[in-house]
C-alpha cells in the first residue's frame, strides 16, 4: 500500500513499505495537464530526475524495540556503547514515525475521532516516553547522545499534540481532552527546562530551535537510513554509438571527398567550396546519427542503477534500478488507461512514467528487521513557474443581485501508482494533486 502526502509548498511524500517479498517494481505515473506546456525540451529526464525526484531508504519494522532492555544491557556492560546508539536511534525513529501516523490519521476530517481514541494516544506516548527515561546511562559520551534524543522526543511530541490542539472541533465535549493535551504538552517543556537541555535564547526564538530540533532528527536518522550510491549507466555504450556513429559518417564523407576530387581536378575555390558543404553536412548528420542510434540502442533499458549500503557495518544489501521518461497516452498500458479513465485532456496531458525495480538482501539487515521503507519526495516547484499569475474573475447571484469574485487559477495532477511484488497482483492506486502557483492545495485519493 501506499501512501500520499503533501509537504510543506509544493514538495509532495510519497512512501511505501517492502514487506516480505524481496523484489518489487514500482510505477509511478505523473499525468501534468497540457496547458502548462511541459515537455522533454523544457525539462529533460535527466533533469526530472536529479532535480525533482528525492529518494530515501530506511529500516521499518511494526515490532517495537523499547530501549528499556538495551540501558539496562548497557548498564551490565554487555552492549557496546555503538550497538546502545543504534539501538536508541532506531527506537527514536519507530515512535516518531508511529507519532506522525497517528496524528495524520486523527487529523482526518472525513473521520469523526472518539475520546477514547484521543485519550489513548496520549496514554501511549506517555509510557512511551516514561519507559525511554527510566534507564539514564552514566557514560558520558552514551549521556550526551540519551539527552539529544530525549530532547528531540520530548519537543517532537509537544508539537505534534499541540497541532492536534489547535485541529480539534470547538465543542465541549473536546474541552476535557484539550486540557489533558495541553497538560502533557507543559509537561515535556518542564522536563526539557528542568534538564538544561536548550539555552534560554534557543527556547525564546522559535526558528532556532526548529532549526535545532531539525538536526537532532538528523542524528535519529542517520543509523537508520541506509547509505546509496547512484550510477549512470550506459556510459560505455555512448562511447560505442558516439565512435561508430563517428566512423560510419566519414566513411561517406571519405567517399564523397574523392568523387568531389575526382570531378573538380585540383585544389580550386570550387573545391574548397564543395569541401566545407561536405564537412558541414558531416556535423550535422553525425549528431543525428549519433541520437538515433542512442535512442535504439538505450531503449527500454535502466538510466540508473543505486546500491544501498548499511549505515553501520557498509555491507551492501540491496540494489535498485531506475526508468524515467516522457510517453504518449497512447503508449500506456491497458490497466493504468483504465485507472486514468479516458477523457479528452488525457490526450493533451504530459505523461511522465518513472519505473523502479528493487531487489533487497534482507539476511544482511539488522537484527530484527525484515522491512524497508522507501519515501520519494517529488519537489513539483518548476511546475509553479509554468503556472500564469492573478486570478480569475466569476460572477454569482446573491439575493438576487450579480456579485463578482476573484477565485485562484488552479490545476489538476494526476498520479497513479502500480506495485508488483513476486507472484502477487499489481496494485494500482490512484491520486488526484490540486496545485496553484504557491503550493499544492489538497490530495484526494481515488478509489
Amino acid at each position: 500500500m501506499i501512501t500520499v502526502e503533501k509537504k510543506d509548498g509544493h514538495n509532495l511524500k510519497m512512501s511505501h513499505v517492502i514487506h516480505e517479498a524481496k523484489n518489487r517494481q514500482l510505477d509511478v505515473f505523473l499525468f501534468i495537464p497540457g496547458e502548462l506546456g511541459l515537455n522533454a525540451n523544457i525539462m529533460s529526464e535527466d533533469e526530472f530526475y536529479h532535480n525533482v525526484i528525492h529518494g530515501k531508504r530506511t529500516y521499518f519494522s511494526d515490532v517495537h524495540h523499547l530501549p528499556l532492555v538495551h540501558s539496562r544491557l548497557a548498564s551490565r556492560g554487555n552492549l557496546p556503547s555503538g550497538q546502545y546508539r543504534l539501538s536508541l536511534s532506531l527506537f527514536a525513529y519507530q515512535y516518531a514515525v508511529a507519532l506522525e501516523e497517528t496524528i495524520h490519521q486523527l487529523l482526518d476530517d472525513k473521520v469523526e475521532r472518539t475520546t477514547e481514541e484521543l485519550e489513548e494516544v496520549a496514554s501511549v506516548s506517555s509510557g512511551i516516553l516514561k519507559r525511554l527515561r527510566r534507564n539514564v546511562p552514566s557514560d558520558e559520551e552514551l549521556l550526551k547522545y540519551y539527552q539529544n534524543i530525549d530532547n528531540y522526543l520530548s519537543w517532537f511530541t509537544e508539537q505534534r499534540f499541540l497541532s492536534l490542539v489547535a485541529h480539534l472541533p470547538r465543542a465541549e465535549n473536546y474541552s476535557e481532552i484539550k486540557t489533558l493535551y495541553l497538560d502533557f504538552c507543559q509537561a515535556e517543556s518542564d522536563h526539557r527546562l528542568s534538564n538544561h537541555y536548550n539555552s534560554e535564547r534557543a527556547t525564546a526564538d522559535p526558528t532556532r530551535m526548529s532549526n535545532k530540533m531539525r538536526l537532532l532528527r538528523r542524528l535519529i536518522e542517520y543509523p537508520v537510513t541506509m547509505k546509496e550510491s547512484t550510477t549512470v549507466l550506459g556510459n560505455t555504450t555512448k562511447k560505442v554509438v558516439t565512435g561508430f556513429a563517428a566512423g560510419f559518417v566519414m566513411i561517406f564523407v571519405t567517399i564523397m571527398l574523392i568523387e568531389a576530387r575526382g570531378v573538380l581536378g585540383d585544389i580550386t575555390a570550387s573545391f574548397i567550396l564543395v569541401l566545407s558543404v561536405i564537412y558541414a553536412a558531416r556535423e550535422v548528420f553525425k549528431d543525428d546519427l549519433k541520437h538515433a542510434l542512442w535512442r535504439w540502442v538505450r531503449k527500454g533499458k535502466p538510466k540508473w542503477r543505486k546500491q544501498f549500503f548499511d549505515s553501520d557495518s557498509n555491507k551492501l544489501i540491496g540494489r535498485q534500478l531506475e526508468w524515467l521518461e516522457y510517453m504518449r497516452y497512447d503508449t500506456l498500458d491497458d490497466d493504468i488507461k483504465k485507472a486514468r479513465k479516458h477523457k479528452v485532456s488525457a490526450k493533451e496531458e504530459a505523461i511522465l512514467h518513472y519505473k523502479s525495480t528493487t531487489r533487497m538482501s534482507t539476511t544482511k539487515f539488522l537484527t530484527g528487521y525484515e522491512q524497508t521503507k522507501e519515501s520519494i519526495l517529488f519537489d513539483l516547484r518548476f511546475l509553479s513557474t509554468l503556472m500564469e499569475k492573478g486570478s480569475q474573475k466569476i460572477y454569482v447571484m446573491r439575493d438576487g443581485q450579480v456579485a463578482r469574485e476573484s477565485v485562484e487559477k488552479r490545476h489538476l495532477i494526476n498520479l497513479i501508482t502500480r506495485e508488483s511484488d513476486e507472484d502477487q497482483e499489481p496494485r494500482i492506486q490512484r491520486w488526484k494533486i490540486i496545485m496553484n502557483r504557491s503550493k499544492i492545495v489538497d490530495i484526494e485519493a481515488i478509489d
